[in-house]
């Protein structure tokens, strides 16, 4: 678990999120393992909008092969949320996010997490060096 609650100032791009209904659990709000989805979307998004991720016929695509998160607040529907992102490990065929959950207007994350994305060739499912433009929209994140 980090040291201290993450910040806005932290993260170098927002995506903006709404929460669903379906989101919320029994106990009243977002469930965990949605905001595993809220990370994947939100990583999704920037590589198929900067970096140009061809998710459905591009050559090579992204598998998550680790991913981790932290609560510090709960979240709940209908509030809108933003996802900040960043990278902290950028390496030949593998790259480190780290996410935060944030709700609109506040400076303190309610949850923080990571995941790894190793690039592979969609045929062989083997690694292979991440392509320059999806480098170059990762560098831009990178702390």
């Amino acid at each position: 678990m980090p040291e201290q609650t993450p910040q806005r100032t932290d993260y170098r791009h927002f995506q903006p999120i709404t929460t669903r209904w379906h989101d919320n659990d029994i106990y009243g709000h977002v469930n965990n393992v949605t905001y595993y989805s809220f990370f994947d979307s939100t990583v999704n998004t920037y590589l198929i909008e900067r970096g140009g991720l061809d998710i459905y016929d591009g050559a090579v695509v992204g598998f998550v092969v680790s991913s981790s998160c932290d609560y510090f607040a709960s979240i709940a529907y209908p509030e809108m949320i933003e996802v900040g992102l960043r990278v902290s490990k950028l390496g030949n065929s593998s790259v480190q996010y780290e996410l935060a959950v944030f709700k609109v207007g506040e400076e303190e994350a309610c949850a923080a997490g990571r995941f790894v994305h190793v690039f592979v060739d969609r045929a062989s499912n083997r690694p292979v060096a991440i392509p320059e433009a999806l480098r170059l929209a990762m560098q831009v994140l990178l702390v």
